[in-house]
């Protein structure tokens, strides 16, 4: 028997559930939460180059900004 091709049942991947909040038009939790978390990689990202930053400020002297060595 051959293989049918017009069948496309499936095809397009899943869709997600909605909560009865989410199909009455609320916001979903899922969003806020995700937002968050955006917000707070943001923050640490932040944080993390200002330390970056500041240690490398005080590791190189005066003179030898990123130069390199001559002799």
């Amino acid at each position: 028997m051959a293989k049918s091709r017009n069948n496309l049942l499936g095809v397009g991947g899943q869709r997600k559930k909605l909560s009865r909040a989410e199909q009455q038009g609320a916001g979903s939790a899922r969003d806020a939460d995700r937002k968050a978390a955006e917000s707070k990689k943001q923050e640490l990202v932040r944080k993390m180059r200002e330390r970056a930053e500041a240690q490398a400020a005080t590791t190189a002297e005066p003179g030898e900004q990123g130069g390199p060595a001559q002799s």
